[in-house]
């Protein structure tokens, strides 16, 4: 199980179309894949889950992910995450 911590720093946070990359990206991958927010954790690959969790611009996630590419996928929704979703 591989957990590493990022802050969201786009402008709407992880709201309906950052969501959406986001879940896109998470089911590209094998492993298990979750978004925490204080103590509250979520199936990354779930758009009501990750909207559920409120995540605005600020807001600091551990992203975590177990299986057999827990580390490319970690790595990749970090790497999402710090583009700004491309914005």
């Amino acid at each position: 199980m591989v957990s590493k911590e990022i802050v969201v720093q786009n402008q709407v946070g992880l709201h309906a179309r950052p969501a959406t990359f986001f879940i896109q990206k998470a089911n590209e991958f094998k492993s298990s894949v979750w978004i925490e927010k204080d103590e509250r954790k979520v199936n990354a690959k779930s758009l009501l889950g990750v909207l559920s969790l409120g995540i605005t611009k600020g807001t600091t996630v551990h992203i975590i992910a177990d299986g057999s590419d827990e580390n490319e996928a970690v790595d990749s929704l970090l790497a999402l995450i710090s583009s700004n979703f491309a914005e």
